[in-house]
Parts: structure tokens; sequence; C-alpha cells
């Protein structure tokens, strides 16, 4: 067996599984609770750690989870499986504990696969929920048998309740008829039988069968012989009532029998569960983690005992099996020493049963074949045995078995005989067990093991604190650091005269000295050091906040930013959206609006410019560059300006110089705008002739003098269709109603072609042939009234 019972107790196992137990809710899981033990199989920890995980995170899901009110009802089973009859009070159980393993297996199995180690359990339960109905059917609440049980039970009842109620006719017709010879006029029971109280003195007056007396004799219990009849057919069918619920009974333990071995294994399965349930609470009770285990490391960072107060215990940091593989722990006593000890070797076990340990992550544990421990003062009176002995006899046991795949944990190493040859063996016991190579704690008070623990490859020192000005240890286990002996400094703390320990000073070897005065010096840098890294630790979390506050305010501005550009481009395609409207429309109802064809598409090439121009990328629109103020004064009613937003020309109507902003005609528009936006072109006759810097488009004006008719004879098909566009917006524009096209006879392909076009011409409302005034060779066309 890895695991022995002496080590178990001695690591007080037993008061963990005591714990552990409480968190049980059946005796089938709280034996499994107590009778627990380590494993030293990978497959076998690693499953069960897994279903403590599982169930840890199911029981946070669903706290209120159980196993419902189950029994370890396989005792029962098992009679039932050897012929035996069950009571009723045992069907209930039985009833109760299928129904929670019903349930339960339904609850488990509609989870996803994270909990597939608990629903490998839960799949052995059984689902009877035959048996189930038949047990509701055949046993009430309070464990009678029902009238349901069979049809016999029921006639046989039916036919007892007429013959008690013919009995107890007729025995109150006979407390009437005899009242002067009763004691009392009431009907008792004696022997099973319906008797009444006669007195003595008048036992002659009722003829029946004497059952019983009172204690003093003046009273006979009397059978009457008229009720005799009466009274044992009642008993008949009473004792046919036990005979049928006998024979119901015992079917229904043969009927539970034949699912028997599917009933003991559910039990089994469902206790597992229930363990794995008490493994996740005690967990969530300890604030435990999973360990990782078959690391080639020990690793417990802030590993607490089990057993001590968790809102008041100093965790500690334990690394063994890295660069060093043995550890010596020096200190004083009470210090905690004894307490690492145990802490690294109850967790070791619980790891390796399946229980979550008491550190934070990432927690990481070899799989150990053995643990070994030497703990404690085991002195034996019967055996003769002394402290030394005694521990020497442990050691040697362990140094047999000891492997790789060993923990080996030793208190007080070489101590109870004289220092120097302790110190020597102690030393020779850790140079055996370094050869072994597996991990070694041990504690010791011996100067020249912290020496050899400096100079050994594998070896590693490490101590618990001791505060000296409150003459308490800290419990604060620091590896890398060998202990101080604080005796003097104790000694002169509680006030023991300084000449006293100035001679006892003097004595100590000068060595000793030194290397009590190196470790002094080694503490006070070591402290100092632990406090700068406090401070740099803080400073650098006060660094942290003030660039997570400054990277808040940066996303603020950043946000608000990009809502402003936003609203800004939104305002902008809004305004495009408008004059694109208005365009369509002008297009659209070209009568309504003087503007020739070539002026529109030229303002919708400025307008597809102007929505390019559009920043469709969150990046704030560069603010339109303002005009100079001169020429922002200077811009009055009659002046030709350029509109930035539109770029296109315009003539100022209106001017406001409270408000900043100037009407401006463009085209067949009337527009409202910042002065700002305006940029003059011509206003004085200097302007007219500089050459215009930026090309806009302006409505053309009407011609002097529109004639009434165009010659096109012999135009080419190319030019006619620009050419004849013109002439007719002129036309339009110098308010003739009425024109004629003089195009020829000829082939026709002029006239087709001049005629195509007119069909579509907006500024054209009809047009004829020129019938007597030229025929087909002449077209005359009517425009639409402006």
């Amino acid at each position: 067996m890895p695991f022995d019972e002496h080590l178990l107790e001695t690591l007080e196992y037993s008061k963990v599984l005591a714990h552990l137990a409480h968190h049980t809710s059946f005796s089938a899981s709280r034996e499994l609770a107590l009778t627990l033990r380590p494993a030293d199989d990978a497959a076998v920890v690693a499953l069960n750690q897994m279903r403590t995980t599982a169930a840890r995170t199911l029981l946070e899901e669903r706290p209120e989870l159980s196993i419902g009110g189950a029994r370890d009802i396989r005792p029962l089973v098992m009679r039932a499986m050897r012929g035996g009859t069950l009571e009723t009070s045992a069907f209930l159980e039985i009833q109760t504990t299928l129904s929670a393993m019903r349930r339960l297996r339904r609850e488990l199995l509609r989870h996803g696969e994270w909990l597939q180690p608990i629903q490998e359990l839960a799949e052995q339960l059984p689902e009877l929920q035959a048996i189930e109905t038949e047990i509701e059917r055949t046993i009430g609440p309070e464990g009678e048998v029902l009238d349901s049980a069979s049809p016999a039970l029921a006639r046989i009842r039916r036919d007892v309740r007429v013959a008690f109620d013919r009995l107890q006719t007729r025995l109150q017709s006979l407390l009437s008829q005899y009242a002067n010879a009763l004691q009392e006029p009431i009907i008792t029971v004696r022997n099973g039988r319906y008797v009444v109280p006669v007195r003595a003195e008048q036992r002659r007056a009722l003829r029946g069968i004497v059952h019983d007396q009172s204690g003093s004799g003046a009273t006979l219990y009397i059978e009457p012989l008229e009720t005799v009849d009466l009274n044992n057919r009642w008993r008949e069918l009473q004792l046919a009532e036990q005979e049928e619920i006998e024979r119901i009974l015992r079917a229904l333990s043969e009927r539970i029998a034949v699912d028997g071995h599917a009933v003991i294994a559910g039990v089994d399965a469902l206790a597992e569960i229930d363990l794995a349930f008490a493994k996740a609470k005690y967990s969530l009770a300890l604030r435990c983690i999973e360990p990782e285990i078959g690391s080639e490391q020990l690793e417990l960072p802030q590993a607490r005992h089990p057993m001590l107060d968790q809102s008041a215990v100093v965790p500690i940091d334990v690394q063994l099996g890295g660069s060093f593989r043995v550890l010596i722990i020096t200190g004083p006593n009470t210090g905690g020493k004894t307490v690492a000890l145990k802490t690294v070797g109850l967790l070791a076990l619980m790891a390796q049963s399946g229980l979550h340990i008491p550190a934070a992550a990432p927690a990481r544990l070899p799989l150990f074949e053995h643990i070994f421990a030497d703990i404690g003062d085991e002195q034996s009176i019967e055996q003769s045995l002394s402290t030394f002995s005694s521990h020497m006899t442990n050691i040697i046991s362990i140094l047999k078995r000891v492997n790789r795949r060993s923990l080996v944990l030793l208190d007080e190493l070489g101590a109870g005989t004289d220092p120097v040859e302790g110190a020597a063996l102690a030393r020779a016991i850790i140079e055996r067990l370094l050869e072994v190579d597996c991990l070694v704690m041990a504690t010791s008070h011996y100067a020249e093991l912290k020496a050899f623990a400096y100079n050994t490859p594998g070896v590693e020192n490490a101590s618990v604190e001791f505060n000296v000005e409150t003459l308490s240890p800290t419990y604060r286990l620091s590896i890398g650091l060998p202990g101080r002996s604080n005796a003097l400094a104790i000694a002169a703390r509680l006030g023991l005269d300084p000449a006293i320990i100035e001679r006892a000073r003097s004595t100590v070897a000068s060595d000793a000295a030194q290397v009590e005065d190196m470790l002094a010096a080694i503490h006070r840098a070591r402290a100092a050091a632990e406090e700068e890294s406090r401070r740099a630790a803080e400073l650098r979390e006060d660094a942290e906040k003030l660039r997570n506050r400054l990277q808040r305010e940066l996303y603020e501005i950043e946000h608000t930013k990009a809502e402003q550009i936003e609203q800004h481009r939104s305002e902008l395609e809004s305004e495009l959206r408008e004059v694109r409207a208005e365009l369509r429309r002008l297009r659209d109802e070209f009568r309504s609006v003087s503007l020739s064809r070539q002026w529109l598409e030229a303002a919708e090439q400025r307008l597809a410019a102007a929505e390019q121009a559009v920043p469709r990328q969150a990046l704030r629109p560069a603010a339109p560059k303002a005009a100079p103020i001169q020429e922002q004064r200077g811009i009055r009613p009659g002046d030709q300006v350029f509109v930035r937003s539109v770029k296109l020309s315009g003539e100022v109507l209106d001017v406001d110089e409270e408000s900043g902003e100037a009407d401006v005609q463009v085209g067949g528009f009337r527009l409202r705008v910042d002065l700002r936006e305006l940029r003059r072109e011509k206003s004085t006759a200097a302007e007219h002739q500089q050459p215009r810097r930026e090309r806009s488009v302006s409505l053309p004006s009407a011609p002097a003098h529109i004639s009434m008719q165009l010659d096109m004879r012999g135009w080419r098909a190319a030019e006619v269709a620009e050419q004849l566009d013109r002439y007719l917006n002129d036309a339009y524009l110098a308010n003739l109603n009425e024109v004629r096209l003089i195009h020829g006879k000829g082939t026709g392909t002029l006239r087709q072609i001049v005629r195509d076009i007119l069909r579509s011409h907006p500024l054209v409302e009809t047009y004829s042939g020129g019938g007597a005034a030229g025929g087909e060779g002449v077209t005359v066309v009517k425009l639409v009234t402006r």
C-alpha cells in the first residue's frame, strides 16, 4: 500500500476526511468519504479531479441540487434477493431512492459534455419507474398496505367492515338489554375478541365466555354467546386480510429482487456522485483550486493548512523540484516549520484523493508513488525507544523503500543526540536522499546544515521568520534564506542583564558569530529589497491607474470627436441631397426654370464632385477656409460671387451684416449662405479685366436678336443636336412662341433627325410640317410658354 495508515494519521488526513464527510448527504457516500484513500494511478487521479471540478461548476450553477432524500437501500435489496420479505417502511425507502436516482439521472444527463465525468456515473443510475409505480399503488405514505394492492385485498377488507358493523350492532343492542348487569355500558377488547364488562355478581345474567377479569375481581369481561359467531367471522376475515398482505409484500419483494443488481449498482453510483458533490462543497468552503497533477516540480503558491482557520492562517509559498530537490527549513520553535511540512504532505494526499487543495493557482504537484513522514516525538516507553531511536527507526524504514517518485518529510532531522554527531548524521541522510533524487523537505536547528545547503547543488535553505520586536513568529516561509538563531536577541528583549548577554556572545565561536551577523545583514537587505519592491508595485499600480484614466479620457475625446465628425458629415450629406433633389426637379420640370441642358449637366458634375469631397472615414472634416475679412465686408448686392459650398457662381441679392449671411441667386436657386463661403468674382471694372481663377457655371443670357426661323440646309447630321438645342434655348429665352426650321426635303434624313430631337426636347410643346408655306421641307415648332 503506497500510503500507510501511520502516515495518514501523522499528517492528520483523517481530520480532512471527517470534514469531507460532513458535506455528504447519506450513509453510503459518508462511508466512501471516511474510507477515501489517495491513489497513485495517474488516470484515476485525473478522473477524480475532473469529477470534483465538474461537480463544483454544477453546484455553482445549481446550488440547490442534491441527491433528493435517497437512502442506502443496498441491505434491503440484498435481503429481498435472498428471498426475504421486506416491511412496508423498506418499500417506501426504496421508492424514494429510486425516484431520487431517476430525477438526478435526467438532470445530470441534460447538461453538456463539460459534465461528462459525472454523467458517466449518472448513466449507471437505473430508471425503474414501474417499480416506483407498483410500490406507490401498494404502500401508502404512512406505511399501510392500500386496498389498491390487489382485488382480493379490497374484497376482504369490504367483508371485514361488514362483519365488524354487524358485530358492533349486536353488541350495542346487548348493552341496552343487559344494562343492569353491566359494570358500565361500554364495548372493549380482550385477547382480540370484543367483550362487555359484567359485574361479578351478575355473571349468570349474561351467558357467554369469560376472557378476563379486573384486578379486584369485581368485573368480568364476557363475550356474549350471541356474538361468538360474529366475532369468529370478523377474526377469520382479519386473518385472511393479513395473509393477503403478506402475499402482496412477498410478491413485491420478489419484484425488487429481479432488478436487485441494477439497484445496488445505482446506489453505488449515487454514492460516488454524492461524494463528488461533497468534494465540490468542501472545495467551495475552503476556496480551493484544482491542482495540476503529474508535474516534475512541486509548486504550491499561497498554500494553507486545511485544518487551520482559513481567515487567519498565513499562507506559505513552497517550491521544490526545479534547481533544488531538497529544502532545509531552519528557524525558531513554534515558528511554523512543522506546519509547513504537514501542509505540503497533506495537500499532496488531498490532490491524489481527488480533492481540490487550499492554494492559489497555478498549483502543481508530481504524482507521488510514496509519501514518507517522520514528524513529531514518537518515543515509546513500552518499546524502550528514546526520541532519537524512534526517529532513526522511521528513517531506516524510509531509506529502504524510498525511490525517485517519493516525497520525504523529516522533522528535526538528527535531533535528540549529540549536536555534532546529529548534524553529521543529518547531512549523510540528506546526501543519501540526494542520490535517490526524490523530493525532500526537512527541518533542523543545526547551523552546519545551513552551510551544507548553501554549498551543495540540489539543496536549498529556507526559514520561518520571527519578529524579535513582538517575540512572535510571522509563520512566513522564505526560500533561499536560512533561519537565524534569535536566542540572544529574545533574551535581550525579555530583559536579561546585558552583561550576561555579552558574556554569552563572547563564548560563541567566531565563525558562528560571523555567520549570524551575515544572516542578519542578509535579512535586513532582503527586507529593504521587499520594501522597495512593495513601493515599486504601488508606483506601478498608480501608473496603471493613471494610464487607465488617460485612456478613458482619450477614448471619450475620440468618441466625442467621432460623433461631431459624423454629425458634420450628415449635415453636409443632407445639404447635398437637397441640392441634388432640386437639380433633379429642375431637370424633370424643365418648363418651370429657364435652364439649358448644358447648364444642368455642368451643375450635376459640380454636385458629384462636391459629394465625393464629403469624407466617408471617421476623420474630422476640415473647416472651410474663411474668406479674408476685407473681402467679406466688401460684398454688396449686385456683386458676382463664387459660392464655395456648391462650387457655383451667382449674384448677391441681399446682405445681412448682423447675421453675417447673404442671399445669392445661383441660376434658378435662391440660397442663404454664410458670407465666409463667398468669394467676390467681379464688382469693379478692374476685376472684369482680371482672369478668373475659378471655373464656374452661370446662367446664359438671351441674345439681343433671335430669328424666328433657322435655315439648316446643308448641315451635317453630327452637328444638328448641339446647334438645334442652342437655337431652341435662345428662342425660349427671347420669349418666342413659335419658330420655323428649314431643313429642306432632299432624302428626308435631315428632317427625320430634326423631328426625332424635337419629339423629346423639353422646350418643345408641338411641331408640324410647313403646310402651304414650305410643305415637308419646313417644320414649325411651338415652344412652351414661360
